[in-house]
C-alpha cells in the first residue's frame, strides 16, 4: 500500500493540463465490441480504472494496440466469449466498477453479456437495477447468480421499445444505448442522462453507423442497425480533474491556469466555485485562478444561507462535491453541502474536522461548513483515502494545512487521478510517494 507526505502551506504557481475524462473512457473503450472494424480512442487518462479496463478487454481477445502515451487502437473480430465465464473474468471482472458497462455492447452484438458484481468505490449503495430493467424491456433475460455474485444478460434479437429510465443514470443510459444501437426497430428512452461524456458516446455510435438522434436532451430515440463499423474518437478533458484545480488553486492561495478545459461542456462548475467566492477568469479555453488571500461565500438573494447540492446534468456532478466542501473550509461565510445521491460519500469530513475544520455533519447527506476565512490554518494529520474523490479533497486540505500531513490507500486517488504528485510538485508542491 502506497502513501503520500505533503509539507503543506506551499504556494503553487504555473500550468496545468487536464488529463481525458475517465467517465467518459470507461464508457467509449467498451464500443470496440460492437464492431470488427478497428477503433481508435485518443487523449485516454493514464490511469488505474482505465488501464485495467483496456487490459481486461485484452484477456477478451479484442486486439489492443498503444499508439501513443494516450492513444490506442482496438478491433474486436475474435472475441472469445467463453472467457466471460471464466474464474479469471469473474476475479479480474469484480475488480472494477466500469466493467459493468462491457454488458451493453456484448448484449448488442453477441446476444450475451455476463459480469460479475463490480467493485469501485465505497461510498454508498450504487445500484444496477436501471442497467438491467433496460436490458429487460429491450427483450433480454436477467438472471442473477446469488452465491457467485454473478450477472448474466441473455437476448437474440433485441427488440426496439419505449422505456422510461427509473433514474437519469449515466453509466445506465449509456449502457443501454449500446444495446439498442442494434436492436431491431426504434428504441426511445427518456429521462436519459445528457451529460457531455454521453453526448460524447452518442456521437461515437452515430460515426460508427448507428442513428441516434436527441443527442442532449432527455429523450434519445435509437433506430436500431445491423452492423456497426470502426471510428476514431477523443476523449473531453475531465472536469473532475478541471474541478479539483480551481479548488486547489483556492485553497493553497496559488495562482494556476488550467489549460484546454472544453469550457462549453463544463457546464454550471465554474459557476458553482464562483458563488464560493474563487476568481475565475475565461481566456480562450482556459482558465485562470489569481492568487487569492480571502474567497466570501455568497448567499441567495434573500439573505439566507448558500446551498451547494448534486443534481443530474445540467446540475453541479456528485463528483465534485466533496471539492467544494474542503474549499468552503476556508472560505469566508457558511455554506450547507447537501450530496444527495450517495449516503457515505461525506464521511470523510471527520478527517477534516481533525484538521481543524468547523463542520457539523447533520446526516449522511448533509453537512454545513462554517469558513475560516484563512485565519487559521487546516493542521497536519495522517489520514486515509476512502475513495477517489475525497481522497483528492483530503490531498487539497492537506497542501493547503499547516505541517506535514499523511495520506494512506494512494491507491483510490490513482485509480482517477494520472501522476497526480508528479504534476503538481511541477508546479511549486511538495508531495512525496512512498
Amino acid at each position: 500500500m502506497a502513501s503520500f507526505e505533503i509539507e503543506g502551506g506551499t504556494r503553487l504557481k504555473g500550468t496545468l493540463t487536464p488529463q481525458g475524462a475517465k467517465n467518459e473512457a470507461l464508457q467509449v473503450l467498451c464500443t470496440p465490441l460492437l464492431t470488427k472494424e478497428k477503433v481508435t480512442i485518443s487523449n485516454i487518462p493514464n490511469i488505474r480504472d482505465v488501464n485495467k479496463l483496456i487490459e481486461l478487454l485484452g484477456y477478451m481477445g479484442v486486439k489492443v494496440e498503444r499508439i501513443s502515451a494516450d492513444t490506442y487502437t482496438f478491433q474486436a473480430d475474435d472475441v472469445n466469449l467463453d472467457y466471460l465465464t471464466s474464474e479469471d473474468f469473474k476475479v479480474k471482472g469484480a475488480g472494477l466498477r466500469g466493467s459493468i458497462m462491457l454488458v451493453g455492447p456484448l448484449l448488442a452484438r453477441f446476444g450475451k453479456g455476463y459480469i460479475p458484481q463490480p467493485g469501485g468505490d465505497k461510498i454508498g449503495r450504487r445500484r444496477l437495477d436501471t442497467h438491467f430493467i433496460g436490458f429487460q424491456k429491450l427483450g433480454a433475460t436477467f438472471t442473477y447468480v446469488a452465491e457467485q455474485q454473478f450477472y448474466k444478460v441473455e437476448g437474440n434479437p433485441l427488440k426496439g421499445t419505449y422505456m422510461l429510465l427509473d433514474e437519469a443514470s449515466v453509466t445506465g443510459t449509456a449502457n443501454i444505448v449500446m444495446a439498442a444501437v442494434m436492436a431491431e426497430g426504434i428504441t426511445t428512452i427518456y429521462n436519459a442522462a445528457c451529460e457531455p461524456y454521453l453526448q460524447q458516446l452518442c456521437k461515437m455510435l452515430n460515426r460508427m453507423g448507428a442513428k441516434i438522434s436527441g443527442i442532449g436532451s432527455n429523450m434519445l430515440i435509437i433506430e436500431g442497425v445491423k452492423e456497426m463499423g470502426g471510428t476514431e474518437h477523443r476523449c473531453l478533458p475531465d472536469m473532475i480533474e478541471i474541478g479539483s484545480f480551481i479548488g486547489l488553486a483556492a485553497m493553497t492561495h496559488s495562482e494556476i491556469t488550467i489549460k484546454d478545459v472544453s469550457y462549453p461542456d463544463l457546464g454550471i462548475i465554474p459557476d458553482t466555485f464562483r458563488r464560493l467566492g474563487i476568481h475565475i477568469d475565461l481566456k480562450g479555453d482556459d482558465l485562470y485562478i489569481p492568487a487569492q488571500e480571502h474567497y466570501a461565500i455568497d448567499t441567495f438573494i434573500d439573505g439566507s444561507i448558500l446551498t451547494i447540492s448534486d443534481h443530474p446534468w445540467p446540475g453541479f456532478t456528485p463528483d465534485l462535491i466533496s471539492i467544494a466542501l474542503v474549499v468552503a473550509t476556508q472560505a469566508k461565510g457558511s455554506v450547507l453541502i447537501h450530496q444527495k445521491m450517495f449516503e457515505s460519500r461525506l464521511f470523510f469530513v471527520d478527517k477534516l474536522i481533525e484538521m481543524g475544520a468547523q463542520i457539523i455533519l447533520c446526516d449522511p447527506h448533509r453537512a454545513t461548513v462554517i469558513g475560516m476565512d484563512h485565519r487559521q490554518p487546516l493542521r497536519g494529520i495522517r489520514m486515509t483515502s476512502p475513495d477517489i474523490r475525497a481522497g483528492v479533497a483530503l490531498l487539497i486540505a492537506a497542501m493547503s494545512a499547516s505541517g506535514k500531513s499523511v495520506i494512506d490507500n494512494i491507491e483510490q486517488i490513482d485509480r482517477g487521478y494520472t501522476d497526480i504528485d508528479t504534476r503538481l510538485n511541477a508546479i511549486g508542491a511538495k508531495i512525496r510517494r512512498f
